[in-house]
């Protein structure tokens, strides 16, 4: 037996309702916490919901009994019906998809060896393969020759063709792949050199930042150009995505700064803007003179925009709807509850794609099909967000909806406008790919000349224009181009070598 053992328990303090309320609370918090974590690291990134079986009509029962499963089947029933007997031939099934038209063919004839004296052709056969060829550098080399005048009148030559980089030793072809590859394809610079490397062609950092300084210089005017046609629309959306730049004054450290991300539905425009901070300023030196719709998620700084236009702010329901399918694991029957929601009003936008509607049709559907759910939202909500705990994943997902609910109602107004922000957060995603490549923007200056090329290629996409193509006739075009008619360059009027000076 042992002696003078104490009794722990006695020791332990009461704990008042209070304070078990709250240790309930953060213990909910920690394992909601845990579980973003998990889900982060090991868990999928797609979003998709699909709704639980709470009927169990669809689910077959893995333990009928003997009787059930006699009476299934005793009770039998003769179908007769006339089948049409397939044919004995079978149809042929092309084993190649057709190779696309537009593409050169190269044509390579073999004769059979040894044919005999006094033969007919009847036919050939044809095989196609598709090939590639490595591209390749190559020296454009342009003479002009001199010609003296009789009796002494002076000398003539053709004059030289405009260069995008005047003096420089790079043509438009080449500065246009040097800007795909790393915008569009990922291609960090460094990458770029071992490739020409490999094609023994020695080109030094320097040397590529130079011509890429200089094609942003030349292509300026026309991103200038860009933000005045979009920012003459009358309905945008906005963003904004993080990016790492080099400051001079943080040695050893990257400055995070934001790219600011504005899309034109109707006009079919992007531009990225880039700024130092997250903060309201920079939006409003963008946004000063706008005066319309401005579709955004629930960030802050768009609620408290100083402008001088008049703004009307619109909602995005996929954040919203976001917050609930993070809040399942927390309180499944709320949340699957408004997921079958949300689902219900994309169900409306999906049809509206699928048949067409242009936006006075899309508009009425809204009012038949959307308003009868979105008012099933607002009363779900205003049941359930005083009988949640707050900080719950839940309850946030609650409290954020109701928060700006007068603004993720508001699309249903104007069939031009868009259910949520998915559009323009797709049109981000090249600029996080190319972040994980080339990793941070050398400076500030950089960063927004880097805005400028995500601007151009991400309404290259939008309007399905081949973006080397469009590059390499703007920059042989622009600088002879009037400043007046610059417009006729962005990607949504471009026609390809219209008027184009010879390459």
């Amino acid at each position: 037996m042992i002696k003078n053992a104490k009794d722990t328990t006695s020791e332990i303090a009461p704990v008042t309702r209070k304070e078990y309320d709250k240790l309930l609370l953060e213990n909910e918090y920690l394992k909601q916490q845990l579980a973003e974590l998990k889900r982060m690291i090991f868990g999928s990134k797609r979003e998709r919901f699909i709704p639980s079986d709470t009927s169990g009509a669809a689910q077959l029962s893995l333990f009928e009994t003997a009787a059930e499963n006699a009476s299934q089947q005793e009770e039998t029933e003769e179908i007769v019906y006339t089948r049409t007997k397939q044919s004995s031939k079978k149809k042929q099934i092309p084993v190649r998809v057709a190779l696309p038209s537009h593409l050169a063919r190269v044509e390579e004839i073999v004769e059979p060896d040894n044919i005999a004296e006094g033969s007919k052709k009847i036919g050939e056969e044809v095989t196609e393969i598709l090939e590639y060829n490595p591209s390749k550098l190559y020296v454009r080399k342009i003479v002009r020759p001199k010609y003296a005048l009789p009796e002494d009148k002076g000398v003539v030559i053709g004059d030289l063709p405009t260069l995008p980089i005047p003096k420089g030793n790079a043509g438009p072809g080449l500065l246009a792949n040097i800007m795909v590859s790393k915008y569009v394809d990922h291609l960090p610079f460094y990458r770029q050199i071992k490739i020409f490397g490999r094609q023994g062609v020695e080109l030094s950092d320097s040397t590529f930042n130079g011509w890429f300084n200089a094609t942003a210089e030349l292509l300026l005017p026309l991103y200038e150009t860009l933000e005045k046609e979009l920012l003459q629309s009358d309905y945008l959306q906005a963003d904004e995505s993080p990016i790492g730049v080099q400051d001079t004054q943080k040695k050893g450290k990257l400055h995070q700064g934001y790219q600011w991300v504005y899309r034109s539905p109707v006009k079919r425009l992007v531009m990225f803007k880039y700024n130092k901070s997250r903060e309201r300023k920079a939006a409003e030196q963008v946004l000063q003179n706008f005066t319309g719709t401005l579709q955004t998620d629930g960030y802050t700084v768009y609620q408290n925009l100083r402008v001088k236009g008049d703004i009307t702010l619109l909602g995005c329901m996929a954040h919203a709807r976001r917050y609930f399918e993070k809040a399942l694991d927390n309180d499944k029957r709320r949340a699957e509850q408004a997921l079958m929601l949300f689902q219900k009003l994309y169900d409306t936008e999906r049809k509206c794609r699928r048949l067409k509607l242009d936006a006075t049709a899309r508009t009425k559907m809204r009012q038949e099909e959307s308003i009868p759910v979105l008012n099933q939202i607002r009363i779900f909500l205003a049941e359930n967000i005083s009988i949640v705990p707050p900080k719950s994943a839940i309850g946030k997902a609650i409290s954020y909806t109701t928060n700006i609910w007068s603004n993720l109602e508001r699309y249903i107004e104007d069939g031009r406008y868009e259910i949520d922000n998915n559009m323009i957060e797709n049109t981000i995603r090249p600029l996080a790919l190319g972040r994980k490549n080339y990793l941070f923007a050398g400076s500030h200056k950089a960063a927004q000349r880097t805005a400028m090329m995500y601007s151009f290629f991400a309404t290259c996409k939008i309007n399905v224009v081949e973006p080397f193509a469009w590059l390499k006739d703007v920059l042989i075009r622009i600088p002879d181009h009037k400043a007046n008619k610059l417009h006729e360059l962005l990607p949504v009027n471009w026609k390809e070598n219209q008027n184009s000076p010879s390459q």
